[in-house]
């Protein structure tokens, strides 16, 4: 049954151009979590500070991802997506976890570096050829990590433009649910393929090595749900941080110079530049297990919890001038990689492309502009991933 009770679903999505809109943001002063109106079932709960949303997000026997295990919210369309991880609770989460967590170490994700640096120089170089302008979105920040998620799994070059088109179709949560189920649908099928061929011969990539390790272990309906939970994510948020951190910088020319002077990009200016974008509005929306509380307000068995990864980032028990790019800031414990059990499994991978690709774009353009307003650029709404469809650029 729908609900007409408290604020608008899609308020934790909303954005002003790169950054969460003063609206959301507003919503941090609030003490208690905001009440949604939900499309199906029982109430919803919006959940804003910093401190309520680390407490939902530790607590994962309260607060379940898997809406399946729940007679309420069996077969709702919000909870379409079946990746694992995202929608899992232990033990498969558990599971589906130890067989990844191996593939983004530290010490995997510095042998990956040479890779990706050439990637990004190979980029920036036929940027430099082509002449200005350019279309930062379609020439460096898709392409870029597109490449290296792709490369790092093992999937043929022959199979990556297509396969990078299903996901942003995915992720665009405006587009009717049907088209957004054949996208995934596509995927899944040409993932199935690459599966067989790695059954055949396992090769080099994060498939062919579950393959060869855990192949008794893994059917193909499960390789095909942990190759298609990271390609999903691995390029799609990777993408976006470029593309709008791109703007966001560009708006602060001391921000620009500081990134310019380094060879690579410090750990604390990359994690400043997530917990001030926050391009994930949303963890997948968890279900209350059992009746508890969140910052004092009583919420019921089988009721929704969403958790503002914008709005939290935002707090400002994280520090002074919160509301500020700074990446003289210092490192802060940011949740825009999730938090607990359900941490993003590849923010290494992130972090490493990030460090080196922002650097080598504006030391090979120190005069790149936009050459657009930002009120006219095609800034992407109601996405599970904030983003931009087009970035024009000029030098």
């Amino acid at each position: 049954m729908t609900t007409s009770r408290g604020a608008p679903l899609n308020l934790h999505l909303r954005r002003k151009g790169p950054e969460p809109a003063p609206e959301l943001l507003a919503l941090r002063e609030s003490e208690k979590p905001i009440p949604v109106r939900m499309p199906w079932g029982p109430p919803g709960w919006l959940v804003t500070r910093y401190a309520d949303v680390r407490a939902v997000l530790a607590d994962a026997a309260t607060f379940g991802n898997d809406a399946t295990t729940d007679s309420v919210h069996k077969g709702q369309a919000h909870f379409e997506s079946g990746l694992p991880l995202l929608n899992q609770d232990a033990p498969d989460h558990t599971r589906a976890r130890r067989f990844l967590t191996p593939s983004f170490t530290v010490r995997k994700m510095r042998r990956l570096e040479p890779r990706i640096q050439t990637i990004v120089t190979e980029h920036l170089d036929a940027i430099e050829a082509a002449g200005s302008p350019a279309d930062l979105v379609a020439d460096f920040a898709l392409p870029v990590p597109t490449l290296v998620i792709c490369e790092l799994l093992g999937v043929p070059a022959a199979d990556r433009t297509d396969i990078e088109g299903y996901s942003r179709i995915r992720a665009d949560l405006a587009l009717p649910v049907g088209k957004r189920t054949a996208a995934a649908e596509a995927t899944l099928a040409r993932l199935g393929r690459i599966v067989a061929d790695r059954r055949r011969s396992p090769g080099p990539g994060v498939i062919g090595e579950l393959v060869s390790k855990h192949g008794h272990e893994l059917d193909d309906e499960e390789l095909v749900a942990l190759a298609d939970v990271l390609l999903f994510a691995g390029h799609t948020t990777t993408s976006n941080m470029l593309a709008l951190g791109t703007i966001a910088l560009l708006q602060r020319p001391e921000q620009v110079e500081l990134v310019r002077n380094q060879q690579r990009l410090s750990y604390p200016a990359v994690e400043e530049l997530i917990r001030y974008l926050s391009i994930v509005p949303t963890t997948v929306p968890r279900i209350v297990r059992v009746d508890t509380e969140v910052g004092g307000q009583p919420i019921r068995r089988g009721e929704v919890v969403l958790c503002s990864l914008p709005a939290a980032n935002r707090d400002g028990t994280l520090g002074g001038d919160i509301d500020h790019l700074d990446l003289n800031r210092g490192v802060t414990a940011h949740v825009g990689f999730g938090f607990g059990v359900h941490h993003c499994v590849g923010a290494p991978l992130a972090r490493v492309q990030l460090r080196m690709a922002f650097p080598a774009l504006f030391q090979r353009f120190p005069r790149l502009h936009i050459t657009k307003p930002l009120a006219q650029l095609p800034f992407l709404g109601n996405s599970f991933v904030s983003g931009i469809s087009a970035l024009p650029v000029g030098w």
